[in-house]
């Protein structure tokens, strides 16, 4: 069943075309992702759908009677709302008894909360109730009397979040839903996502996100969508296979173009009688002969200072803001080509750290103490700052030098350097202010890179970052031979650039972990089911009795708690092979699709098993 239909769609603003004659459906139960570079339309698309943004042509027809919620980039709060108000203030019933009901309760009117009570049964909201109050605790929204106006940037994104989940509508419409979430918020919705009937349809960089939740990608490239039927790993495999055959296209256009050029010179008079439709297919192989196909690719061999032996010294250092415990007496030494990732809830302190390596902040005791060759590099959360509204994008690398030196005594103009960064030279002569918030902030990337620092800093580098830009950032930072530290949410990027993780438990408590993020992960969930067990109510009588009466494993349940040890190993390897599978860009559609059934099925057979054996362990 068709729920949106999209026809010859056009959107310019002045003489430039954001995307032109876009058709496409979507249907109902589909999960569908749109990716495209920075700056190529991707939020504009879902504004023009929702009725926000006005478009040249075509026709956008949703479904009668579809329930639509929407959740744009940048959050449209009354900010004299409290949260609560602000998630109820949809037009719905169920939603209207429940904040009647919930009214009813504070002013203590008997007569009140019967009526409540009978609408919330009418409209079958107990379970909505439930829902709001799951969704508002996961989202860490607990004090739904904060007004609006006071919240983060970070809290009013997940307060818009909440609003469009506790909606329940039929068709989601999704503009980077992970944004400012914390890892545990982030796999909670992967989860809740998958699972919904709902029809979605998102813009995301977040790439587990995309190979866990998308069974369809649309990218906009080239002003025109192509449509992909099948996740992340299918999308990656089919567009290099599109990539492949364009080339050829290109490469016969341009040895016809050849011939054909040679055909078009000849004299004047002899041109007057040429063939019409031969001219025209001319022009047209002219046309395909000129197309690039952009590599996507950040090759910039940079001239670093060498590290010394001295980097960078932590020793019991303390740090409290107010009654916030940052650190606790921490020490650390740090070794060359380190490679850090710090993850933990917000409000832990992960940037406060990063400011007293940087001497941005003070220690309370204890002291900081920075090798002589160290160069650092920070790169912040914080929109890039430019001075003059007329500002083109050259005079900002400009302004920090007109060349960049290389190793052997290369060096690269201001120009080329722009051009290395997936910056074409049309665009060089862009106002900055005219720019998308992901090219801003792969300009701003550029700047602290071209300084050749030894000592990478990087605070939530992809957020607003295309899945183009950050493949070719992860291909620059595997070749970085110095120190880098990465806080970021984002999971897939971790895994791939750190090697151990500072874990920010709160109250000063920090966890070093040997491994990326997925091992950090497998470990959590192992803790948090045993604290699950050992903080269970007290049994009864009977049950205590039974518990007492069981000292250790029957004979079948010693051989059931060894075999689920082989088991366990075996899924664990089968999911590293699939895993591999998945993203090596080698297995063909067939292997990819059959990799990532396989691989939904071994990870509910992990968890499964591992639940089993942690029961029976409590009796080895």
């Amino acid at each position: 069943m068709n729920y949106l239909s999209i026809e010859g769609l056009t959107k310019s603003f002045g003489d430039r075309i954001i995307f032109e004659d876009l058709t496409f459906g979507i249907n109902q139960g589909q999960k569908v992702a749109i990716v495209a570079k920075n700056g190529a339309g991707k939020t504009t698309l879902l504004r023009c759908i929702t009725g926000v943004e006005s478009f040249d042509e075509g026709r956008i027809i949703f479904r009668n009677d579809l329930r639509v919620a929407f959740m744009e980039q940048n959050e449209s709060l009354n900010p004299e709302n409290t949260i609560l108000e602000e998630v109820f203030s949809h037009d719905l019933p169920e939603l209207k008894a429940i904040q009647s009901y919930n009214h009813a309760l504070l002013t203590n009117d008997e007569k009140l909360i019967a009526n409540a009570f009978e609408k919330i049964t009418e409209h079958h909201a107990w379970g909505t109730e439930a829902k709001v109050k799951q969704i508002l605790s996961i989202l860490k929204l607990n004090d739904t009397s904060q007004k609006i106006r006071t919240l983060s940037g970070g809290q009013k994104k997940r307060v818009a979040l909440a609003k469009v989940l506790i909606a329940d509508p039929d068709f989601l419409i999704l503009d980077e839903p992970t944004n400012h979430l914390d890892l545990d918020m982030i796999e909670w919705l992967e989860e809740y996502l998958s699972k919904s009937s709902a029809t979605i349809l998102m813009v995301t960089h977040d790439r587990y996100f995309l190979e866990v939740v998308c069974d369809t990608i649309l990218e906009l490239e080239d002003k025109t969508i192509y449509k992909y039927k099948g996740n992340f790993s299918y999308y990656l495999q089919k567009k290099a296979e599109r990539q492949e055959q364009l080339q050829a296209t290109i490469t016969k256009a341009k040895n016809q173009f050849r011939k054909e050029l040679e055909w078009m010179r000849r004299q004047p008079k002899a041109r007057g009688t040429k063939q019409k439709a031969r001219i025209d297919a001319f022009f047209e192989t002219k046309k395909t002969a000129k197309q690039r196909i952009d590599s996507d690719e950040i090759d910039i061999p940079v001239k670093m200072k060498r590290l010394g032996n001295k980097i960078l010294e932590l020793h019991n250092v303390s740090k409290s803001f107010n009654d916030t415990k940052i650190l606790d007496r921490f020490t650390y030494t740090f070794k060359r080509k380190e490679r850090l990732g710090i993850v933990g809830d917000n409000g832990v302190g992960k940037s406060s750290f990063l400011n007293l390596i940087l001497g941005k902040e003070k220690t309370d005791s204890g002291k900081i103490i920075v090798g002589d060759t160290v160069v650092f590099g920070y790169y912040n959360q914080e929109q890039l700052e430019v001075d003059e509204p007329d500002k083109k994008v050259i005079d900002i690398i400009r302004d920090i030098a007109e060349f960049i030196p290389l190793e052997k005594g290369r060096q690269l103009s201001a120009s080329q350097f722009l051009e290395k960064f997936l910056f074409p030279r049309e665009m060089h002569y862009n106002f900055v202010r005219k720019l998308s918030g992901g090219e801003k902030r792969r300009l701003k990337l550029m700047t602290v890179l071209m300084k050749n620092p030894n000592f990478l800093i990087l605070d939530e580098p992809t957020n607003d970052l295309d899945i183009f830009v950050m493949s070719v950032l992860e291909d620059y930072l595997r070749n970085f031979q110095g120190c880098l530290i990465v806080v970021s949410h984002d999971r897939y990027f971790m895994d791939k650039m750190v090697d151990h993780l500072f874990v920010f438990e709160g109250k000063g408590n920090i966890k070093d972990i040997t491994g990326n993020y997925t091992k950090y992960r497998k470990l959590k969930l192992e803790e948090a089911r045993k604290n699950k067990q050992n903080n269970q109510s007290t049994p009864n009588k009977s049950t205590v009795k039974k518990e007492k009466e069981k000292t250790k494993l029957s004979y079948k349940e010693k051989r059931e708690f060894e075999q689920l040890e082989k088991d366990l190993e075996a899924l664990e390897k089968e999911k590293t092979t699939l895993t591999t599978v998945l993203y090596s860009g080698d297995a063909t559609n067939e292997e990819l699709m059959k990799a990532g059934q396989r691989l939904k099925i071994v990870v509910e057979l992990i968890d499964e098993k591992t639940d089993r054996w942690l029961e029976l362990s409590e009796f080895i």
